[in-house]
């Protein structure tokens, strides 16, 4: 599969200024195995708690991110699903390649157990730290437990995989030779580089990692909804370390020349 991602470099020609202003986009060309590349439909929900983001993701994820599941459904890529839980281990695909009892690996062995407890939760005498609590945070997070679900557009279908954990995608991927890893979901600047199955936690981990970037939107604010800055410069900061992005209708160019044709299974 002939693909062309995208990613800014931080330096520039000969004889061209090192400046901010010069540094530009540029784009590679691979010939990527198709059997080596995935898809990750990473927390593509049914729901969120804002009402225009939410508004957004509906249009992406119906517009854009089901036709390119489909797309790759019929031209050969593996999709794989990403939800969190508990959406994903209450499904029957999810693959559940890590024992329960299994304890996540220190970033050394016999790592300290730093911070201390106490700190991270903001509780004894730590709790003047904590963020102000927020009336609505127990009925979002009720809401998310009890009816967060796929969204109907972006269902897992046969015996494509859900997945729970960054440890179980890597496991997954190494069992079949996946290389390159593919996402789409939301949100830019949340899930999608703080999941540890989202972008920068699979690079580290050896992946070329290619965000999908008209299949992403951003947490904004309201000093940024207007112009989705926040959605933009994720995408900018991505793109300048370490990972790179296409648009959708690359993906889909690039099966239908590899020899799927828009129709059919």
């Amino acid at each position: 599969m002939s693909i062309r991602p995208r990613y800014c470099r931080l330096y520039t020609d000969a004889g061209v200024e090192l400046a901010e202003e010069n540094f530009l986009h540029a784009e590679l060309d691979w010939q990527m195995p198709l059997s080596q590349a995935a898809l990750i439909s990473l927390d593509v929900w049914n729901w969120h708690f804002a009402r225009d983001t939410l508004e957004r993701i509906e249009d992406i994820t119906v517009n854009r991110i089901a036709p390119l599941v489909e797309a790759c459904r019929r031209g050969g890529m593996q999709v794989i699903h990403a939800p969190a839980a508990p959406v994903a281990n209450r499904h029957p695909n999810w693959v559940h390649l890590i024992p329960e009892e299994t304890k996540p690996q220190p970033v050394w062995p016999d790592s300290p157990e730093w911070p201390p407890k106490d700190f991270r939760q903001k509780s004894g005498r730590y709790r003047p730290y904590a963020r102000p609590h927020e009336p609505q945070e127990a009925d979002r997070s009720q809401h998310g437990k009890e009816k967060r679900g796929f969204h109907p557009a972006v269902q897992p279908m046969g015996d494509e995989a859900v997945i729970l954990s960054g440890e179980e995608l890597h496991r997954w991927c190494a069992q079949r030779g996946i290389l390159f890893l593919f996402y789409v979901g939301f949100n830019t600047n949340a899930c999608i580089v703080r999941r540890d199955y989202g972008t920068y936690p699979m690079l580290f981990r050896g992946y070329e990692v290619i965000l999908v970037r008209d299949c992403t939107t951003g947490m904004e604010t309201h000093s940024t909804v207007s112009s989705l800055t926040c959605t933009v410069g994720q995408i900018a900061t991505l793109e300048q370390f370490g990972i790179y992005t296409v648009e959708s209708s690359q993906v889909m160019d690039a099966l239908l020349a590899n020899g799927w044709r828009g129709e059919g299974p």
